[in-house]
């Protein structure tokens, strides 16, 4: 068991915690891959249906996607493996983050204890927010990049190459999501104040934009724009929580340094 902050705790104790969660955490990640095993179909179906519902990936004779191949003997079992393995990381991540957590706890104050667990409870909703987002988008996106495919030849899609353009995606629209709560986490632990987080508000749009255009794999402005506005609208937001915890902070200061003034003896 981990001890507080200031306790000592011997190196071999150490590696024993850090063992026994990574023995937990690998475990949730096992049962994990198994349910990704055992759905492996049903997850293939869900991973295809934004290319494969466009008319131009469909075959009009059987109707299934005929743009989309796995290469190779091994392709299938391999392919099959790599799903069952995101799917248990994906799936056990409550169990590996609370692990981890539990883990580097000890070594946090208590002002840094509270801001990461809001953070924590703030980001997941966000991040699933932006992921959620990327798969409605990813039709659309789809679609452009195979427009670009000259009209006199064809597009045969390997299926591990397909699936890491969607998660790519995934989790940059996630993570960009996230990114504006990092500023109000600095906010609460007295780093930076709303003030110099909406000053520069006009370099933050364009950054904005700029990261979108960077990292987006998709060169249509559509899904561009798409990423852009929210990230603009919770930078917005994250600078105007900010600037309301920067007030109860200066009424909370203000209130004590006037209780010190009037406890404070005056000199003679």
């Amino acid at each position: 068991m981990s001890k507080r902050r200031g306790d000592k705790m011997p190196l071999l104790d150490h590696i024993r915690e850090f063992r026994d969660r990574l023995i937990k955490s690998s475990f949730a990640v096992l049962v994990g891959s198994i349910a990704g095993w055992v759905y492996y179909q049903q997850i293939i179906r869900l991973l295809t249906l934004p290319f494969c519902d466009l008319g131009s990936a469909t075959s009009p004779v059987n109707g299934k996607c005929g743009d989309l191949y796995v290469n190779g003997i091994l392709g299938p079992f391999n392919l099959q493996v790599k799903i069952a393995l995101l799917t248990g990381v994906i799936a056990s991540a409550p169990v590996w983050i609370y692990q981890l957590w539990a883990f580097i706890t000890p070594a946090l104050h208590k002002k840094e204890k509270r801001v990461t667990v809001s953070f924590v409870l703030v980001a997941t909703p966000l991040f699933m927010t932006g992921a959620f987002l990327a798969y409605v988008i990813l039709p659309h996106a789809v679609q452009v990049l195979l427009g670009f495919t000259p009209n006199n030849l064809g597009n045969l899609i390997r299926f591990d190459e397909y699936l890491d353009f969607v998660l790519r995606l995934i989790l940059i629209f996630g993570i960009a999501f996230v990114l504006p709560l990092f500023l109000v986490a600095l906010n609460l632990l007295g780093v930076l104040s709303g003030r110099s987080i909406l000053k520069p508000w006009r370099l933050a749009v364009f950054l904005c934009f700029l990261f979108t255009a960077a990292f987006t794999p998709t060169p249509d402005p559509v899904t561009m724009t798409l990423l852009a506005i929210p990230l603009c609208l919770l930078y917005f937001l994250s600078g105007l929580f900010a600037l309301l915890v920067d007030k109860r902070r200066y009424r909370r200061n203000d209130a004590e340094s006037r209780l010190t003034a009037i406890d404070k003896p005056e000199e003679i």
